[in-house]
């Protein structure tokens, strides 16, 4: 009798909240729907798969011709339908009540479409936290699958992933696949021969052993080049399903709640906190991040013992690294308390899908793919949470609130307003900036605007242009590979000479001493030297009142080695109606030395339009001239200001008490994605600055109204009563 083993595949496919109607179309076609027709023309191989909410949602609404062929499969058993989170969240970012109503809604949702509950989760982003079993069977779930890194971590080794281990929190007990390294890097990038081969060699009388491989369904047709290796002239995954056909007598492919049904666990596991390989890596700050990915490399390809220790950051470390996300992520928890204290109904309701959607993982991390630098669907998060809490607040009746609150949980305190028509939130140990404008009726945020900032991979970049020049080929390091991370691509000619970095957070309202010789190129690079340290140190809180704040700080201002004492206040106030919100900002410089100030005074905002690539949408206009949102530019003595985006339909006129000048210019990323390394509209920054020359004893204020216009209120699309 041979030697048998069993296969258990996994593929896990997914679609980012707001991600592009044009992009689930093309991943449909190049990934998915291959994926079935494949399965339709081998009827024996057997597999699990995971369709995410979101996509869930598309799939119903534009392509219900496939969900009823993959109903036509699960009724077949050929296939067996995983859960997870609905709107795919890391199910340990979340308070534990939207654990267990993420993972609720999923099965009962998948239970009402193929008639059969979900026995097993994907967990996003294989993020494990060693409580997520108490959450799991709470869900209703069974098992999941992690990767070989957490068991490595948990002192499993490699020879022994090849079966189920059971693991508990709180008296809750779950099982755990580990996706085997072997089978998930093999398929589908290697030789099928070798593929089959593998899989003999870890064959035993007993036939016990089952190999599991869960990975991204995207890898199959829609990642760089691998169209053309599973579907097009390669044709890998019909000659893979054929050669698990022919070798049927010893190789049996299975579901994993088949195999558990038949098999119990093969030990016991307790696995630290982790997630894949990679992420651990990208959690790292980036210089140890090159140092780490470089030293795993080198000891991988040497197979070394000792690499099998080597791990990197805590997923949660994203919270440290970008300032964003945290500010995302503590948005998204108070989101969820407000949402949490509402009235049952219709209402409570809407806003509990709004904070779902806004859970949804993708802009809570970055790695290889664009996460948190992927503009629209960062916005699209930000609209969810806006309308969750505009919702929240309506239903509790708070039509204005002012409080002062750690909204960061940073440790300090923040100050947040919030009206009718608008959220503003202002960060006092931070050069008062306004971190946060949040436009209700249209749900767009204002502020929401990356920060430019070391990445490991700008380095990969360098290398790239340095080593191929600018005529864009791509790298690939292994030919026999087409593995997403064994390519080094660039969308455009000299990407390495635009690589800048900001000093500071982009924050609205910053007030910036310069140095009188700056340039417009000079500040646009983030390269300005900055004379003072009101930009971006703590600020006093004066005054709050309902719809005003007043802070003050006693800075200083350098020149030429000599300090000069200034006292900065600020004054904000936020007022108007629910459509046509305002917001007025005074700044006020008093010079408290016995020497003469000369600088070039800036007040610096920075705002996010949803511009990029010269979107004719998105605009700025100033004396009647109207550019794209990412273009650079330069006027003097205005005394205002227009900006919007047709599209989000919103408006933006800006006031100013005096005539002065302004410089604008994109805040552009250089990030990496799939699709390789390319330039990113974050925002514009919009420096409005005069020289000053401010005697001992002087004072210079300078006022800024801001009226916001909105086409429409996206609340009376969902909300009946409209109010």
């Amino acid at each position: 009798m041979p030697r048998r083993i069993s296969l258990a595949l996994a593929i896990h496919n997914h679609q980012p909240v707001g991600n592009f109607d044009w992009v689930l179309a093309k991943v449909f076609e190049r990934a998915y729907m291959p994926m079935v027709e494949a399965l339709e023309r081998h009827p024996s191989i057997r597999l699990a798969l995971h369709y995410s909410g979101p996509l869930l949602d598309w799939l119903r609404a534009e392509r219900p011709e496939f969900i009823e062929r993959v109903i036509t499969l699960v009724e077949r058993d050929q296939i067996e339908i995983m859960g997870g989170g609905y709107y795919e969240p890391v199910l340990a970012s979340l308070p534990e009540r939207d654990r267990v109503g993420q993972l609720l809604r999923m099965t009962t949702e998948l239970e009402g479409l193929f008639g059969r509950r979900p026995r097993g989760a994907w967990l996003a982003e294989r993020v494990w936290e060693p409580d997520l079993p108490t959450s799991l069977e709470a869900g209703g779930y069974e098992w999941t699958i992690l990767d070989d890194a957490h068991f490595r971590a948990a002192a499993i080794r490699e020879e022994d992933l090849w079966g189920p281990y059971s693991t508990d929190d709180q008296g809750k007990l779950v099982r755990v696949f580990g996706t085997e390294r072997g089978l998930r890097y093999r398929i589908p990038f290697r030789p099928v021969k070798e593929v089959i081969a593998y899989l003999r060699h870890h064959a035993t009388e007993g036939g016990e052993r089952v190999g599991m491989m869960g990975d991204d369904g995207e890898k199959f047709g829609a990642w760089p080049t691998t169209w053309e290796h599973c579907w097009g002239q390669l044709q890998w995954v019909d000659r893979f399903f054929t050669a698990l056909e022919d070798n049927a007598d010893w190789l049996t492919t299975t579901t994993p709640s088949v195999w558990l049904a038949e098999h119990g666990p093969i030990g016991r596991v307790y696995i630290p906190t982790g997630s894949y390989e990679e992420m651990g890596g990208w959690a790292l700050p980036p210089d140890e991040s090159l140092a780490f990915t470089t030293v795993l490399h080198r000891d991988q390809t040497r197979r070394r013992p000792e690499v099998r220790w080597m791990r990197g950051a805590f997923w949660r470390n994203f919270q440290v690294r970008y300032r964003e996300i945290n500010d995302l992520h503590k948005q998204m928890l108070r989101a969820s308390d407000a949402v949490d204290s509402m009235t049952d109904g219709p209402d409570r309701a809407l806003a509990l899908d709004h904070l779902y959607q806004a859970q949804s993982n993708d802009c809570y991390w970055h790695g290889l793919f664009g996460g948190i630098y992927i503009n629209h669907m960062r916005l699209a998060t930000c609209e969810h949470l806006i309308a969750a809490e505009d919702l929240a607040d309506t239903d509790a009746g708070r039509s204005h609130v002012a409080e002062l609150r750690d909204l960061d949980l940073d440790g300090l305190d923040d100050v947040r307003l919030a009206g009718p028509g608008q959220t503003v939130v202002i960060d006092l140990d931070e050069g008062a900036g306004i971190g946060a404008w949040d436009i209700r009726p249209v749900r767009h945020a204002l502020g929401s605007v990356m920060r430019r900032r070391p990445e490991a991979y700008h380095q990969t970049l360098r290398d790239f242009d340095a080593t191929v020049g600018t005529d864009g080929p791509t790298l690939e390091p292994d030919a026999d590979a087409t593995s997403i991370h064994a390519i080094v691509r660039s969308k455009e000619e000299g990407l390495a000479a635009r690589i800048h970095f900001d000093a500071f957070e982009r924050r609205s309202g910053l007030v910036r001493f310069l140095a009188p010789e700056t340039d417009h190129a000079t500040w646009a690079a983030g390269r300005a030297a900055e004379l003072g340290d009101a930009v971006a140190g703590r600020y006093e809180l004066v005054t709050l009142e309902l719809d005003r704040i007043v802070t003050s700080r006693l800075a200083t201002v350098d020149r030429r080695g000599v300090s000069a004492s200034v006292n900065v206040t600020k004054e904000l106030t936020i007022g108007g109606d629910r459509r046509t919100p305002t917001l007025d900002l005074s700044v006020t410089i008093d010079n408290e030395s016995m020497l003469r100030i000369d600088a070039l005074l800036g007040i610096e905002w920075t705002l996010m339009m949803l511009g990029g690539g010269g979107n004719p949408a998105a605009w700025l206009e100033v004396d009647g001239v109207r550019t794209t949102h990412d273009a650079n530019g330069m006027a003097d003595a205005i005394t205002s200001l227009r900006q919007g985006n047709d599209a989000v339909g919103i408006e933006l006129a800006t006031t100013i008490g005096e005539s002065i000048n302004v410089w604008w210019a994109p805040v552009e990323t250089i990030s990496a994605s799939e699709e390789g390394f390319e330039r990113v509209y974050q925002g514009a920054g919009i420096l409005f600055w005069t020289p000053l020359a401010l005697a001992p004893g002087a004072s210079r204020t300078i006022r800024f109204s801001n009226v916001v216009t909105t086409a429409h209120d996206r609340v009376l699309d969902e909300v009946p009563s409209g109010r």
